[in-house]
């Protein structure tokens, strides 16, 4: 009897999801959206596109809201792409929708877009309520794409891609390619209240949550998502705008933190707080890259959030002894780093100590090994989780907004 109450219950909630993504058109509208952005990616190259591509990707909410919009990526292509059918819907099982969800997104009032070389492209609203904690499908199809694609690789969520357009169909009778990473597809954001905002992550493996579990959502962004939806905080979205490999001062796995802050942070709606934990690439590279340097970058990043009205949290960096690349000049600079950090807390709203918390006290120039996900360098699901239960949530709310 517990049995069948429980899956009724669940069956009544994805029942009233579906209604609340049922309404009448909203009113077409074009740029950037007045909400907050309750899911993004970053987007880099990730190889070459395909003509007559379907894609169909699942993502996490944070933050709940009305009227949800996506926003399209050919941030990195060469020629322009076309999407002729986009849909969005909420996942019942792996690519099947709850039926009755899927609707048709429209752009500027159309049921395709072309999206330029190096641009941007925001649905229209699409009217209704997208709950917190929802899984979110969006289905596109391209019909004529080619050159490099734009996309994020390491998604650890199961997607969906075929041949054709069947992005209308919830069934998942089509979609039986599964995939690791999102195609195009780089930020959704809701209306919220006036005052409801957002924090960015912006980081490395470890933000995009390498060693974390696949389709758990357990990246230390999605435990601090968790934790603000039941705090009482005015930050309420969160954004993992993490790359693997990434480097505060330099290009290589995705433009630099640096070069993508803009498109990344600063140009998503309703961003209250930019939260930077990055730098361990910079270092174990072996480029030459000094504490000065490092501290530079920082500043610099700082600077132009506080320009564009944002908060700034900075963590220190994490330990990382055992991993290859590991030796005691990278160790001294990371030192020296997080040094500044610790005494320098003026020039940034706050300080997260991430390096504390996942740190050995019997040798705290190496990962606790309870929190390691075993390669000395990536938390496992416990660490992401000590991560997100360390950070002051009040530290993401300050008044520059």
């Amino acid at each position: 009897m517990r049995r069948r109450t429980a899956r009724g219950a669940r069956l009544l909630a994805v029942t009233i999801a579906a209604a609340a993504l049922q309404a009448t058109p909203a009113p077409a509208a074009v740029g950037p959206p007045d909400g907050v952005i309750t899911w993004g990616t970053s987007a880099y190259p990730i190889g070459d596109s395909a003509a007559d591509r379907g894609y169909r990707m699942v993502v996490h909410t944070s933050v709940g809201g009305s009227d949800p919009r996506i926003r399209l990526s050919n941030a990195f292509g060469d020629q322009p792409v076309t999407f002729d059918s986009v849909y969005a819907g909420l996942q019942l099982k792996d690519a099947e929708l709850v039926r009755g969800s899927n609707r048709r997104l429209t752009f500027d009032g159309s049921s395709s877009v072309i999206v330029e070389p190096g641009s941007t492209v925001y649905s229209d609203p699409l009217s209704g309520r997208l709950a917190a904690g929802s899984n979110l499908v969006v289905s596109l199809h391209t019909p004529d794409a080619a050159g490099p694609v734009t996309g994020h690789w390491m998604a650890l969520q199961t997607s969906y891609a075929t041949q054709g357009d069947h992005t209308a169909e919830e069934s998942g009778a089509h979609w039986t390619e599964g995939i690791g990473s999102w195609f195009y597809l780089d930020a959704v954001s809701v209306r919220t209240p006036a005052a409801i905002g957002a924090v960015v992550a912006l980081g490395d493996s470890i933000t995009d949550g390498w060693q974390s579990s696949s389709d758990r959502n357990r990246r230390w962004p999605d435990y601090l998502a968790r934790r603000l939806q039941k705090a009482h905080t005015t930050v309420k979205g969160v954004a993992n705008e993490g790359i693997s490999g990434n480097k505060v001062l330099a290009d290589g796995a995705g433009p630099s933190a640096l070069n993508r802050l803009d498109r990344d942070v600063l140009s998503q709606p309703g961003v209250h707080t930019v939260f930077l934990f990055e730098g361990v690439n910079d270092l174990k590279a072996h480029t030459g890259v000094t504490a000065p340097d490092l501290i530079a970058g920082y500043r610099e990043i700082v600077d132009r959030a506080h320009d564009a009205g944002k908060c700034v949290v900075v963590s220190t960096i994490a330990p990382f002894k055992g991993w290859p690349e590991w030796d005691p000049a990278a160790e001294a600079v990371r030192q020296e780093v997080n040094d500044f950090i610790r005494s320098h807390r003026d020039e940034f709203d706050a300080v997260t100590d991430f390096d504390r918390v996942l740190r050995s006290p019997y040798d705290p120039e190496r990962m606790l090994p309870v929190l390691d996900g075993g390669d000395h360098i990536h938390p496992n699901d416990k660490g992401m989780q000590s991560m997100a239960d360390s950070v002051d949530l009040k530290s993401l709310d300050c008044a520059r907004h």
